[in-house]
């Protein structure tokens, strides 16, 4: 691993034209030299000199600057390219059962009655390029380390399932239960990588495209970070995301590039296939998609290893001195090259070769076949382990290697470069022949004429199936494999929420501040403290969080090599190789990576790691929501803090910062369990159960959750834990907080979060001035009252024979007597999820629309989440039900002002923001 200094140059190239000539006569030197080198040899021949040079400067570690891109050629000279330490003979035989397999599985899964479908061209492209990896570079668990972590591209799922039957890690009944999870369960399997549907197969979701080269940056960071803090050895472990040129186009492909190379992520290694195909057409038509993307990682600070051709093309660029031949291949678009892939040798020859004499005599001893199986690197394994090989061998930089191929090859004419390529699923049987013919597989023609093709398999004693377990025996086991390995964590005894039970006395402080007492107190356990991993977008400050500073300190692999600003302070900015913090700047899209990294560590590395992730609740499940959807579908956990909550809470921000519906955003996730808390006591309670489901018991008890806690930037007085607190309500989602104690006319106001005190407000209006008796319900979770009343009435509908279950919410109040009134601060959406099991009438209040800049007095009136807004819909309800007269509506309207925004006084004041 590179030092600090080498693997972060703050200047990295330039021209020196400060700096002035100590030595006009020897700069003359040099420059009559290269005038002499044109004169006499040639542009061509002074450009070789120049860029030898720069070469040789970097060796010797003389600052030059980068060059934006190369010559569309191999980065790495044949001349330079390694050993070859396998045997390349059965390595064909093994990728082409491989090749067969797969597109087999895909053709039966469309087969009549079933029409399920899958994608081929995907895996038909990259498979060679899969094959190498899993020959000589891909480690396993075997060892009882985390091996190495491969983000397989997700189209090519099929390839990687016909792989794992050559190696009888999946069945032929398996294979014919592609995309069938539940009609063919248990042998069902998923479509693409989805861990949580295949727990024990694939580690990492990658389809949704983007978030598996984000991920693979993250995880590489996390390696580090949990080598970094000794929870870990990672030392071994390298990263390998299998991309497509096409997927880059997807911001979160490329947009946190400069991290990787910021931290020296050297054991992180991009695959990108370039096929030159999106699903409907060419990347870049009329463009080089290599030269773009190599400028691009360029620019980012990252080692680029172009893979262009095979070895096929070897004697014809040593031919090429005067550079036509390069010059060709830099200047024909994609777009010809996709057209070249479908056409004839004659073609090629006539095309490409046919506009300049100096081409046409490269190729006059070639055939027509020849010249048309002049191939891509991508596709030769020779050219591949090379590339692989000087990938893991760089110092300093992660690496990103550029592989032409063409989409659909081997398949046959019908599918090879093909527009439509990506979205062929059925063989037909001549095309099934020219594939088997094309790959050397002994199937009879009968077997292919009625439309199902057979599986391959060489025999489980034979030289190739034989030749693949002991290459993955040598490198540590089979991949993919999810192991959970991780031990039940120690969890804190109840002094770790002393303070949260205790309340806030007379101070105000906000729902966010009480979680960061708890947290604080959690970290300070000798057993776990250590296991938790803060991350936050920039925003530690806003949240209170500053108070780590000093304790905890910011995860930086170069320490802090600065003296800072405010070094004088306590709560001072401190930066350390060993920090616990993560501070991804202002990247959500960063930080929730992080928090996937973290939270599946105790199955990446057997080590569990507890991240809390606290962000500005808008920017969480709305702009990152497919990555909360990742992390339920990798199985991993923590605790997620949407802070600043609420439309109306966060005053001063206005439309873009108010947030009124990631509870319900948060709903549909199956794998996040969402509360929204109103006091200090309830957080901890609330923390302490997802600890212990979480993280408290053995691999089979620990639930595949993460938690959502919704807190709030408004300052106020926390009571203290009731002595007889129904801790199972507030784990349930609701509970009785405070008992009407005066009036006659009964009612029930619910709600959650900072609702709370303007319900307990409002339950005192309605005693004093209109004789009402109402209970206050504090609703913690609105969303886990709907699921677990759902799934009661999914076991009533099957069960009808058994004695009916009643959800949890009805039980709850079905010795309340009614009205309902729910009431928070998000739309009425979020409340209205129970209504259908609430036992009496029921009204839910809510802030419905855009959200905008204001106090929170007239926020709150102008939605009617407020008290007197309250207050008249509890009375609205009575008179529906003949309890009181109808005309005390309009004289509470017109006592409480309820049509003047400005009436409402400014409420509640302070907070960060």
């Amino acid at each position: 691993m590179a030092s600090g200094s080498d693997r972060n140059p703050i200047i990295i190239g330039g021209l020196p034209s400060q700096v002035p000539d100590f030595d006009p006569e020897e700069t003359q030197e040099w420059l009559d030299s290269l005038d002499a080198a044109v004169d006499e040899r040639g542009r061509e021949r002074a450009r070789y000199l120049m860029l030898r040079l720069i070469e040789r400067a970097r060796e010797k570690r003389v600052a030059v600057p980068e060059m934006r891109s190369t010559d569309y050629v191999n980065t790495i000279a044949t001349k330079d390219e390694p050993f070859f330490p396998g045997d390349e003979e059965i390595e064909r035989k093994v990728l082409n059962a491989t090749r067969w397999n797969a597109a087999v599985m895909v053709s039966r899964a469309q087969r009549p009655g079933i029409g399920v479908g899958g994608h081929i061209a995907t895996f038909a492209s990259s498979a060679s390029l899969y094959d190498v990896g899993f020959n000589h570079f891909f480690r396993g668990k075997d060892d009882g380390r985390g091996g190495d972590q491969i983000f397989f591209q997700g189209h090519a799922s099929p390839g990687i399932y016909a792989r794992a039957f050559l190696l009888d890690r999946l069945s032929e009944t398996q294979l014919d239960g592609f995309r069938q999870e539940k009609s063919k369960a248990p042998n069902g399997l998923s479509s693409y990588p989805h861990p949580r549907l295949m727990p024990d197969f694939w580690e990492f979701p990658t389809v949704s495209m983007g978030l598996g080269p984000l991920g693979a940056i993250y995880q590489a960071r996390m390696n580090r970070y949990m080598e970094a803090r000794g929870i870990a050895d990672t030392s071994d472990s390298h990263v390998w995301a299998y991309l497509g040129d096409g997927e880059m186009d997807e911001p979160e492909s490329l947009g946190q590039l400069s991290i990787a190379a910021r931290e020296g992520l050297d054991n992180l290694t991009f695959v990108v296939n370039c096929n030159l195909q999106r699903l409907d057409g060419p990347v870049r038509g009329n463009g080089k998609i290599i030269q773009e993307l190599e400028s691009q990682f360029r620019g980012a600070g990252w080692n680029v290893i172009k893979l262009v051709w095979d070895r096929s093309w070897d004697p014809l660029l040593a031919q090429d001195r005067t550079g036509i031949l390069v010059n060709k291949l830099n200047t024909t678009p994609d777009g010809q090259f996709q057209t070249y892939a479908t056409e004839t040798g004659a073609y090629i020859r006539d095309h490409f070769f046919g506009d300049d004499a100096r081409l046409r005599d490269m190729v006059k001893d070639m055939t027509d076949q020849q010249i048309l199986h002049l191939g891509r690197g991508g596709h030769d394994h020779r050219k591949v382990y090379a590339a692989y090989a000087a990938a893991k061998a760089h110092k300093g930089q992660p690496t990103v290697i550029l592989a032409q191929t063409v989409k659909g090859w081997t398949l046959g004419p019908n599918f090879e470069g093909r527009n439509a390529t990506h979205q062929m699923k059925k063989l037909t049987a001549e095309d099934l022949k020219r594939f088997r013919d094309r790959l050397h597989i002994p199937i009879a023609d009968s077997r292919l004429e009625d439309g199902n093709p057979p599986y391959y398999h060489p025999g489980r004693n034979s030289e190739e199936i034989q030749y693949m377990h002991d290459r993955r025996k040598g490198l540590g086991g089979y991949v993919p494999t999810r192991v959970v390995r991780a031990k039940p964590l120690p969890l804190p005894d109840d002094k770790a929420y002393a303070t949260a039970k205790k309340g806030s006395g007379q101070q105000s402080i906000a729902t966010t501040m009480a979680f960061v007492r708890i947290l604080k107190d959690l970290m300070r356990d000798k057993e776990i403290g250590k296991r938790f991993v803060l991350i936050a977008p920039d925003e530690y400050r806003t949240f209170g969080m500053d108070a780590f500073f000093p304790s905890a300190k910011i995860y930086n692999p170069l320490g802090q090599q600065y003296e800072s600003v405010d070094r004088d302070l306590l709560l001072a900015y401190k930066e350390s190789p060993t920090g616990q913090m993560l501070h991804d700047g202002i990247s959500e899209a960063g930080c929730t990576a992080s928090l996937i990294a973290a939270g599946s560590a105790y199955a990446t590395h057997g080590e569990p790691l507890i991240p809390v992730y606290v962000f500005y609740s808008m920017f969480g499940f709305q702009r990152t929501g497919d990555q909360f959807w990742q992390m339920a579908d990798q199985l991993a956990r923590g605790f997620v803090l949407g802070a600043t909550a609420g439309r109306t809470t966060l005053t001063g921000e206005g439309l873009q910062h108010a947030d009124g519906h990631s509870q319900l955003l948060a709903s549909t996730n199956p794998g996040c369990v969402a509360y929204d808390p109103a006091f200090g006591y309830e957080i901890g309670h609330i923390v302490k159960d997802g600890l212990r489901r979480m993280y408290g018991g053995t691999p089979e008890e620990n639930e595949d959750v993460f938690y959502y806690l919704t807190v709030y930037n408004e300052p106020i007085q926390h009571p203290a834990e009731p002595a007889d607190v129904d801790v199972e309500g507030i784990l349930k989602g609701v509970y009785r907080y405070s008992s009407g104690e005066r009036g006659e006319i009964p009612a029930q106001i619910m709600a959650s979060g900072v609702a709370v005190p303007w319900a307990v407000e409002a339950q005192r209006i309605l005693a004093d001035e209109w004789n009402v008796r109402a209970d206050v319900w504090s609703a913690t979770s609105w969303n886990e009252l709907r699921r677990e009343a759902v799934d009661v009435e999914r076991y009533n509908l099957l069960h009808p024979e058994e004695e009916q279950r009643v959800p949890y919410v009805t039980r709850k109040l079905s010795d309340s007597q009614g009205p309902f009134v729910a009431v928070s601060d998000w739309m009425r959406s979020v409340p209205d999820q129970i209504a259908r099991w609430v036992p009496g009438a029921y009204q839910s209040l809510g802030a419905d629309g855009f959200g905008f800049a204001d106090t929170r007095g007239a926020a709150r009136r102008f939605f009617h989440i407020d008290a007197q807004s309250i207050v008249l819909a509890v009375l609205t309800e009575l008179a529906k039900d003949g309890k009181i007269d109808r005309s005390m509506l309009k004289t509470a309207v017109d006592r409480y002002d309820l049509l003047d925004v400005a009436a409402a006084g400014p409420g509640a004041t302070g907070g960060d923001a």
